[in-house]
């Protein structure tokens, strides 16, 4: 998954939009339930570690989950949830060095362009991000030289664009994508010392999904 991608799916969305008769869509008091495959990609930045330059960071892909209520028919909240992702920790000329696991809680208030008759639903959010790390540990300790590997939490700021097509009075298809903002210091015991290494995650994350309307 990737931007190129979900700009088709969106391009597609439009397309087929203009063929479809209009449809009941959102409006004040429904929720919202989407789920899909979910993709962090992290646009990772950090300190030097120990000479050999900065952390890399895999993308994973998971089921994501979001709930979302319309306050008016052009107000939302929405929550993103997800499975754990799971990530690989590299260096270069070292290759992987570790793995991490972390839940990204999302909550976001959202504006929907269009009205409750519009078929279509492009939409904008901005919010807050927590991040949560956890399973922490050293794949490649380098003969024992590194130890003690843990990842503080992360509170930020998030935002998003999206799109909805309802399909009909109950179902649709969504394509978003949102930005994070997640710091973390990573710390560890370098041949005893401890070490500490402000590393910026702040993924894309992009989600494709199927929701439903209560």
């Amino acid at each position: 998954m990737n931007k190129t991608t979900v700009s088709t799916l969106i391009a597609a969305t439009l397309l087929a939009a203009g063929f479809s008769a209009s449809v009941s869509a959102h409006q004040a008091g429904d929720i919202i339930v989407r789920a899909g495959a979910v993709v962090v990609a992290p646009n990772e930045s950090s300190d030097d570690v120990a000479g050999n330059g900065e952390f890399q960071i895999s993308n994973n892909t998971q089921l994501g989950l979001n709930f979302g209520y319309m306050l008016t028919d052009n107000f939302g909240v929405e929550l993103l949830a997800a499975t754990p992702f799971s990530h690989d920790v590299s260096l270069a000329g070292i290759g992987k060095i570790a793995e991490t696991k972390h839940l990204p809680p999302t909550l976001v208030a959202q504006y929907y362009f269009g009205n409750a008759q519009s078929t279509l639903r492009p939409y904008v959010g901005v919010g807050v991000n927590y991040t949560n790390f956890f399973d922490n540990e050293f794949t490649n300790d380098l003969n024992g030289a590194l130890t003690d590997l843990s990842m503080s939490t992360s509170w930020g700021l998030a935002a998003q664009v999206g799109l909805d097509y309802q399909v009909n009075k109950n179902w649709l298809v969504n394509a978003s994508v949102w930005y994070a903002q997640i710091s973390t210091d990573v710390e560890f015991k370098l041949g005893g010392k401890p070490v500490t290494i402000e590393t910026d995650i702040n993924p894309w994350v992009y989600m494709v999904s199927v929701g439903y309307t209560f």
